[in-house]
């Protein structure tokens, strides 16, 4: 087998409306696509999909799922914004010898990574 790159990230909520106001307001995503009666909502990100739903209560959410690392433009601003708009971070922005990252919760606990790459580290 030979996994071509990844479809989607797909992250399970309770309240799709909810989630939106997140996933959009306090992240800036925007909507590409919804289906299943609004209960399944793509963004496009890069080369990337992360959709949020709530299509079975067998897919449920939980902070110990896996986690998407959201790359940003300037961490500093990102976690400055993040924390202006007072979501809660699950671990406070911290440095790697190739990047720096933060993990913050969505309104139903998942964890989401802010990163940034560092520059010397873009191209290799």
């Amino acid at each position: 087998m030979k996994i071509k790159e990844i479809g989607f990230v797909g992250i399970p909520v309770t309240d799709i409306a909810r989630a939106r106001k997140f996933y959009e307001e306090a992240l800036g995503l925007r909507e590409s696509a919804t289906y299943i009666d609004g209960k399944w909502v793509e963004y496009n990100i890069g080369n990337g999909t992360l959709a949020i739903t709530n299509v079975s209560p067998d897919w449920r959410p939980s902070e110990q799922g896996a986690a998407a690392a959201l790359e940003v433009e300037d961490f500093d601003a990102a976690i400055k914004e993040l924390k202006g708009r007072q979501i809660r971070f699950a671990v406070e922005p911290f440095e790697t010898p190739g990047c720096f990252n933060a993990v913050v919760h969505d309104p139903d606990g998942n964890k989401l990574m802010i990163h940034k790459i560092k520059p010397e580290r873009e191209n290799q």
